[in-house]
Order: structure tokens, then C-alpha cells, then sequence
């Protein structure tokens, strides 16, 4: 291990580090998304090495001469650095810079060109800025010119354009209009722009007593133009509610302004928020704007108790009305923290939008608050509902639905494809069909779609057809690229069989498809998708590589990658006799990365990297943050223990019930298996995490507290028992501690019995037996996994080794 993994891990027995940000760990579950080297907007790292939580001085550490992993007394570390440490320091630093740096694509659209030739593209960019803890925005366009189906030719600007203060930007169905929010920093007024293609065409400012902030995170958010262009439907937050003010007398009518020093102002009546990422956000709202006048209006009707996100506009209906079809997540009860959290109920309602036919035959808005208008729930037979999709003629409504993670309690789960035929009789909407598409799959055989599992879809993801969809899903340890015909339920896998990388589609180019391709030792590449065959059952399509600098990395990084290698291991289950399920049963897999040129006998130092959730995956696309650890000489080996996605529903509900038992016998079957193999040293292992897989890191250090010279923890569950009455997701404790029967059983004042049963599956019930020298990094502003979890584990083992 290099002097820096030493120094910081190896000489202490904990270190501690905290940063302001609401989640160090970029939240408990990952459940969709891949990892990440982002970092908060606000975070800022403060060490408290030297502080007196640091227990360096008196403490024990690991011996990470690679030899020997049992614990001896060190001495005194010394305050300064030699130069040999300072200048690898150094090194590394800037390496991780350049690795960080590489942009990464958010979105992209196409549209068709002025002169009809080819067709334009647009690319959304951000890129990392490290040392700022920013992430730069930018757009960079593309003209696309396909010849035939073996040469296509981008044709790409020769600079991006920084979105400095932009929010997020929604271009019309025509590519004719561009829509630009900007959110305020404070209660100052929401910006929105009308761009067309060479100008600024109009500019609207809109206080907070009609809206706050426009929803931008990928959730509750939902922006939707109209088939005319002249209306946008959008979700923001509710009007700020006005404020109780007091003076020396009392309340005081008329309120106050905040200058005012003779008074001050409450806060009103307390309400609940959707917890971690939504902290100080206002409930979700519907509203729609005139982009010609500016006039925007709520859209009435609605129950205060439904939080709204996720708007489409829906096809005219017989009587000529315009109606919004949006998701709605009740909270009739309470809310509790929705963020990667699938378990929450919710389901399609469709509300006519508040406009009207003008003299001149213009679409105009109307207040319609004095009118009653009815809003119909879509879904009444399913427990859960979500990106709505019209298809292009407008006869079908297709979307999403996580009804295994509402029905089982599990945070996420496989996901479920389902149609409602669409009718413009708005009476037979309630009692709809729904049409199962893709259905949950259970357990599949090899070669066989394992189940759906999606993030999200494109904005438009239909084929000309009209009936074909094409989106990404994982696909056990990889991302795929399916086409889904939602008539016939014809689902095809047409990312390359055969590829082990991971695939994602960012847009369609009328019936081409335009996507990205990355590995975790090659970083992304641009891929363009020509369907050449068409077959029953069966399609060929041609993936074309896209020349582009976007990823563009330095000479240094990219002679690194390409001395690395990785595989997808197929890992046996020990004792199938427990297995209560064929799909628990199964093999699971492991990501291993290594050097592709050995110069020794000697094998590289292994790092065991564990995803959270634990309902999550990690996929065999590009990391920053571990192929960084690559090119400096560590070998990885990334688990997908069971009760990951992607590998159907049975083998994913075999974990809730026996977290801290299966999940960690798998993690050690997997390193024995690297082991027997000769491809890992059994005295140089590492281990790292963040949430569950702190959760999962904890508990290897205790239970095999032999087999590690080294770990690192991203907020980690150490404590069920503290955690409960802290985080925002209380159910998810008795879910993974008690399986599917803690949905039933979850209780905000959980009884002696269950915090002793939930003490018993967290790792602090093994402190006593760690010896692994430990890196903690913690999120001082955590509602998912409290700051409180990690301290008191790590200050607890500080203090046990000081009496030692």
C-alpha cells in the first residue's frame, strides 16, 4: 500500500472527518443511480484529526506493513512530513484532480435541421470542480449527419457554453423554443427565459407570492410544453405562507417588514418535509404559464395532502378540454423521506388544466378557483405509479411502477412496465385498464431479462412506430439498452449482447439511437445505434463509435486506464440449503479490476468496495473515484452481494430480515474466492463504504476483525437501534432488520424488544472485537443516516481503546 493509504488510515485507529453537507454519503440508498464522485453544493471538509475527538495519540493501529493484520502499539506520529510523503501527496492530489475533471453528459436532445440535412443535437455537461466543490454546467451542440448505417459524422461546436445560474432548461417538442429557469438563492423572485434560435425572445420574473423555487431534482420535478408551444405546465414550490410577527405587545396585525427591529417573526405552523434533499423546501405545486403574456396560474383542484410531481399535458379529450396527467404521493398520514425511497404509494391523476379559448381561437389561462374541478386517480389498482408517457399518436399511456417496493416495504425493488389504453372520454378514466407489460420477474433463467429496473426515461423514447420504446435498465452487474413494444410486450436487449460495459441511452435521433458506453477501466464513450434488421423476436442494430472530446482526459490518465482490466465474477452461494428461494440461490457477481501486465509474483493490494441501499447495484461503468484507486495499484473488487438490483425480485428479498448476516457472508465468500484464485493477497485487504455498505464495512471489521489492514466509511449504519429515532426513513430499520413483516410493524416508539433485536444486526454490537484502523467520513447535516450513528461508533471504540 502506498505511504498515503499508510498515513492516512494506517497510524491512527480512527480518524474522523465532517463536512457540512446534508449527506457526505450522497444518501443512504443509491438505490438508482451509479456511483459518484459528486459532491454537495455546500460542503466544506473539516479534519478533526488533531482535535480531541481524534484519538491518535494513545490508540492502537493496524500494521500495514502488508504482512501482519493484528493490532500493535504505535508511537507518537510526528506533526510534520517527510518530503517523500509530501511530494506523493502531492502527486496523488493532482492526479485525483484530473480524474475528477472528466465531464460527464446529464442529457441530451435532438431536433431536426433548419435545412433539412441531418439532424442537431445538444448536449448537457457538467464537470467537477474540486477544490471549489462546485459542479460547472454547460451546453455544447452537435450537427449530425448519418450517411448509412456503417458512418455517421458529428459535427460539434467548437466550444461549450457555461449555464452559469442555471437551474435546468427544457427545449420545445419542435427544437423551435428553449425554456431556462433560474431559481433564486433566497426569496427573491424565479427567472424564466423564452429563447428561440438566435435571441432572447422573452423574460418573466415570478414572485413568491405565486411560487417559489421550480422543482429541478429529477423527482417531484416535471416540465411539460404543450403541443402548441405556448404553455408550459411545471411543478414549484407553494407560495410562502405568510408569518406570525410580534412586537413588545403582542402579536401584531399587518405583519412586518424584515428590516423592522422592533419585531420579529415565527415561523407558523410546523409541516412536514419529504426529509433528506427537501429540507426547508415548500410542498410540490402545479402550475402553468403563458409564455406570450407571462400570466401564470395554479392549477386548482388539487388536495393539499397530494405532493405533485412528474406533469405531462394529455391528449385532447372529446369536449376539446386540455387535461395534465401528474403523479401524486399522498400524505394523508405523514411524510417520510422519499429521496431513492420507491416504497412510497403513489399513482396517476389527471386534472384539467386551467385554460380557456379566447375570441381570437388563443389558448388563454383562467382563474379557476370559484369552479369545481374534478381530478381523477388513473391507478386506483396498482399501489404505485410514475413517469407517464403518452405515445406519439396519443392512444396509450405507458409508466412505471414500483408496486414490489410499496407491497414488500423494501426501499426499491424490480420495477414493473405497464399500459392504460387511453380514451378521450373522460368518464372511463378511473375505471381504465391496466395493462401489465413487463411484468416483475421472480427469478430468470441465464440470457434472460432478469427484470426491469429503471431510473427513468428519456424524455421522448418512442420509434416511429409509435409503439416501441427504447430505455436503459440494469441488467444483473450491468446497464443495458432495451427496446420494449408496449402492444405486443415484445422486450429485445439491444445493447451488444456480448459487451460487458455498460450502456445508457441519452436520446433518439428519429429511429437511431443516441447513447453512451463506459467500463470501469475506459471512460465513456459515444455511441450512435442504426437498427439494420428488422425480425420478429429479433433486431440488429449497429452501434457506431462518435468521435468527441467531451470526456477528454490527460495522456497520463488514459495510459493509466489502459494498463487495467476487469472482469464480471460469478460468485457461488454458500450453504444453498438456507436459500429459501431459487432466486436466492443463485450466484451473485463481484466487479474485479486489476492490472492487466503483472511485474511480480506479488499480487497488488485489494480494495473491497461495497454500494449502499442496500437495494442499489454497481455497475461496470466508469467511476472517477475507483479508477482513481486503480491507477494508483490497488486491485478492486466491487460486490454485488444479494439483495441487489438487477438480479430478479426473489434473490433481492432474500436479504430484508438478515442484513449483518447474509449480505456480510457474501461479501467474505467473494473475497475468499479472489483469494483461491490467487488474484489477492490475504494480507492486503481494505474495505470501503458508504450507508449500508458503512453498514456492511463496519460489520466485516468486526466480525472478521483478522481479515482487514485498513477500512473507510461514508456515513455508515453502525447503530440501528440510535438510528430509528433519528433518520428520515424509520421504516427502512424494520424492514431490513425484521423483512417484509416490518412494513406492518414499523412504529415511531419501537419497543424494548425491537431496539435490543435491532442493537443485535448493527455493527456496534461487535465494537469490541475491531482492530482495523478506520477512516470515518461524516455528514454534519445527514437526515438519512444521522451524524450521531457514525460518532458514536467511532468515539465509543476511541474511548474502549484508551482504556485498553
Amino acid at each position: 500500500m502506498s505511504s498515503y493509504a499508510e498515513l492516512r488510515m494506517g497510524r491512527v485507529g480512527v480518524d474522523i472527518i465532517t463536512t457540512s453537507n446534508r449527506c457526505a454519503n450522497c444518501h443512504l440508498l443509491r438505490s438508482r443511480f451509479l456511483p459518484s464522485t459528486s459532491l454537495s453544493h455546500r460542503s466544506t471538509l473539516l479534519t478533526l484529526r488533531n482535535t480531541s475527538i481524534s484519538l491518535s495519540s494513545k490508540i492502537f493501529s493496524a500494521s500495514l506493513a502488508m504482512g501482519d493484520s493484528k493490532a500493535v502499539p504505535i508511537k507518537e506520529m510526528p506533526l510534520g512530513l517527510d518530503t517523500t510523503t509530501e511530494e506523493e501527496y502531492a502527486s496523488q492530489s493532482k492526479l485525483l484532480q484530473e480524474f475528477t475533471s472528466i465531464p460527464s453528459i446529464d442529457k441530451a436532445w435532438t431536433f431536426k435541421s433548419d435545412d433539412g440535412i441531418g439532424s442537431q443535437a445538444m448536449f448537457s455537461i457538467s464537470q467537477t470542480n474540486l477544490l471549489a466543490n462546485k459542479r460547472r454546467k454547460s451546453i455544447l451542440s452537435t450537427h449530425i449527419f448519418k450517411d448509412n448505417n456503417s458512418s455517421v459524422n458529428f459535427r460539434w461546436s467548437p466550444f461549450p457554453v457555461e449555464m452559469t445560474g442555471v437551474s435546468t432548461i427544457i427545449p420545445s417538442p419542435s427544437g423551435s423554443k428553449l425554456f431556462v429557469v433560474r431559481n433564486p438563492e433566497s426569496e427573491s423572485p424565479s427567472q424564466f427565459e423564452i429563447w428561440g434560435s438566435s435571441q432572447l425572445e422573452k423574460e418573466f420574473h415570478i414572485p413568491q407570492s405565486v411560487h417559489g423555487s421550480v422543482y429541478t431534482d429529477g423527482w417531484f420535478e416535471g416540465i411539460s410544453w404543450n403541443s402548441d408551444e405556448t404553455l408550459i405546465a411545471y411543478v414549484a414550490e407553494e407560495p410562502s405562507p405568510s408569518k406570525p410577527t410580534f412586537n413588545d405587545l403582542g402579536y401584531k396585525k399587518g405583519g412586518s417588514t424584515d428590516k423592522d427591529c422592533s419585531s420579529w417573526k415565527g415561523q407558523g405552523d410546523w409541516e412536514e418535509e419529504w426529509g433528506e434533499t427537501y429540507a426547508g423546501k415548500r410542498q410540490p405545486a402545479l402550475f402553468v404559464i403563458n409564455i406570450n403574456s407571462g400570466e401564470v396560474q395554479a392549477v386548482k383542484g388539487i388536495k393539499k395532502s397530494l405532493s405533485i410531481g412528474q406533469v405531462v399535458w394529455a391528449p385532447s379529450t372529446k369536449d376539446m378540454h386540455q387535461y395534465l396527467v401528474f403523479v401524486g404521493w399522498s400524505s394523508d398520514t405523514r411524510k417520510l423521506g422519499i429521496k431513492y425511497c420507491y416504497n412510497r404509494p403513489c399513482a396517476l391523476y389527471a386534472v384539467k388544466a386551467p385554460i380557456y379559448k379566447s375570441e381570437a381561437n388563443e389558448l388563454e389561462l383562467k382563474d379557476s378557483s370559484t369552479e369545481d374541478v374534478p381530478v381523477f386517480n388513473l391507478t386506483q389498482q396498482i399501489s404505485s405509479a410514475f413517469f407517464p408517457r403518452f405515445s406519439p399518436d396519443g392512444k396509450c399511456l405507458v409508466f412505471l411502477s414500483a408496486r414490489s417496493s410499496v407491497d414488500s416495504g423494501a426501499h426499491s425493488a424490480t420495477d414493473s412496465l405497464h399500459r392504460i389504453d387511453w380514451s378521450t372520454d373522460v368518464t372511463l378514466w378511473s375505471s381504465a385498464k391496466i395493462v401489465d407489460v413487463i411484468p416483475v420477474v421472480m427469478s430468470a433463467e441465464d440470457g434472460h431479462l432478469p427484470g426491469l429496473y429503471c431510473s427513468s426515461f428519456i424524455s421522448n423514447p418512442w420509434l416511429s412506430d409509435g409503439c416501441t420504446m427504447i430505455i436503459s435498465s440494469f441488467w444483473r452487474s450491468s446497464q443495458v439498452i432495451l427496446s420494449v413494444n408496449v402492444l405486443s410486450m415484445e422486450v429485445l436487449r439491444i445493447s451488444p449482447a456480448e459487451s460487458k460495459f455498460s450502456w445508457n441511452v441519452l436520446t433518439l435521433d428519429g429511429d437511431n439511437i443516441v447513447a453512451v458506453s463506459s467500463s470501469p477501466v475506459n471512460v465513456p464513450q459515444i455511441k450512435y445505434g442504426c437498427i439494420v434488421e428488422k425480425k420478429p423476436k429479433a433486431a440488429a442494430w449497429n452501434w457506431l463509435d462518435v468521435s468527441s472530446s467531451i470526456f477528454k482526459c490527460s495522456e497520463k490518465v488514459r495510459s493509466l486506464l489502459s494498463s487495467l482490466q476487469f472482469s464480471i465474477m460469478e460468485i457461488p452461494v454458500k450453504n444453498v440449503s438456507d436459500c429459501l428461494t431459487k432466486g436466492a440461490s443463485k450466484p451473485f457477481e463481484a466487479i474485479f479490476v486489476s492490472s492487466s501486465s503483472k511485474k511480480s509474483d506479488a499480487c497488488d493490494p485489494l480494495i473491497v468496495i461495497l454500494h449502499g441501499g442496500p437495494h442499489s447495484v454497481s455497475l461496470t461503468s466508469f467511476s472517477k473515484s475507483s479508477a482513481f484507486f486503480s491507477s494508483i495499484g490497488f486491485s478492486l473488487l466491487i460486490v454485488n452481494y444479494r439483495g441487489s438490483l438487477g438480479f430478479g425480485e426473489e434473490a433481492l428479498q432474500s436479504l430484508p430480515g438478515k442484513v449483518g448476516q447474509q449480505d456480510v457472508n457474501d461479501v467474505l465468500t467473494a473475497i475468499d474466492h479472489v483469494i483461491d484464485k490467487g488474484l489477492a493477497s490475504p494480507s492486503k485487504i481494505t474495505v470501503l463504504g458508504g450507508s449500508h455498505g458503512g453498514f456492511l464495512t463496519t460489520h466485516l471489521i468486526g466480525q472478521a476483525p483478522d481479515k482487514f489492514v485498513a477500512a473507510a466509511v461514508r456515513n455508515p449504519v453502525c447503530n440501528l437501534a440510535l438510528m430509528v429515532g433519528t433518520t428520515d426513513i424509520p421504516d427502512w430499520c424494520y424492514v431490513e432488520a425484521c423483512g417484509s413483516k416490518g412494513k406492518d410493524i414499523f412504529s415511531e416508539a419501537p419497543s424494548a424488544d425491537y431496539l435490543t433485536l435491532f442493537h443485535s444486526k448493527s455493527p456496534i454490537s461487535h465494537l469490541s472485537k475491531v482492530k482495523t484502523p478506520t477512516l470515518f467520513l461524516l455528514g454534519a447535516q445527514d437526515l438519512r443516516v444521522p451524524v450521531s450513528n457514525g460518532l458514536q461508533y467511532a468515539v465509543c471504540k476511541g474511548t474502549e481503546r484508551e482504556r485498553w
